[in-house]
């Protein structure tokens, strides 16, 4: 089965994966906002969040997602209102994702557990997977799930080690950046108007 695992198929996955996004973007302004643990926690966040859309892939479901327009605004409209509430919080002085050097503490889970929100409740993803994953199979209907498992696997695991490099270059550039006002409020307008773009993005997609 490990002859599924191609040169193109990685290739193809690490382009995907370095492209920036809402997960790229979160990690980046947990590293700079709180430093090199916090973005380890929004890396693995970001990571889990993939695991609902894969195993929708898997089992058949993100078809139903995807035929349902009900199913899909519903889950669309959600993840455009999380975007628009990060754009908030970047925007806040006390926000969670506002880059201070005051910024206060929290727990590695709750870090992770935004992050993984944020590609719960993009239910593009679901579709991406049933796009990537086919081209690369075997063809053995009898193994085709393991298959799909593998390729989930090696892709999470790509975009965890991305999404770490990611962070932990932006806790580096943190120390950088704390001894500027000026490019602490640039950069939280800044992350305030991606997560508004992005939300616009999603609520623009169809199923």
């Amino acid at each position: 089965m490990t002859d599924v695992i191609s040169a193109q198929f990685l290739l193809t996955a690490l382009v995907v994966v370095l492209a920036p996004g809402a997960g790229v973007v979160y990690t980046l302004a947990v590293g700079l906002g709180r430093g090199r643990r916090a973005s380890l926690w929004a890396a693995m966040g970001c990571t889990f969040g993939i695991v609902p859309h894969l195993a929708a892939a898997i089992l058949g479901l993100a078809a139903l997602l995807h035929t349902s327009a009900v199913l899909f605004t519903t889950v669309k409209m959600a993840g455009v209102a999380y975007l628009l509430w990060l754009a908030v919080q970047a925007l806040r002085s006390t926000g969670t994702l506002a880059v201070s050097a005051n910024a206060r503490t929290e727990s590695g889970p709750r870090i992770a557990t935004r992050g993984a929100l944020l590609n719960v409740l993009n239910p593009k993803l679901s579709l991406f997977f049933l796009a990537l994953l086919p081209p690369f199979l075997s063809g053995t209907a009898a193994t085709a799930s393991a298959e799909m498992v593998l390729l989930g696997a090696i892709f999470m695991a790509l975009t965890f080690a991305v999404f770490v490099v990611y962070g932990l270059f932006a806790a580096h550039a943190r120390d950088c950046l704390l001894s500027s006002e000026r490019a602490m409020h640039w950069l939280n307008r800044s992350f305030a108007a991606i997560f508004a773009a992005l939300a616009g993005r999603l609520a623009l997609e169809r199923a």
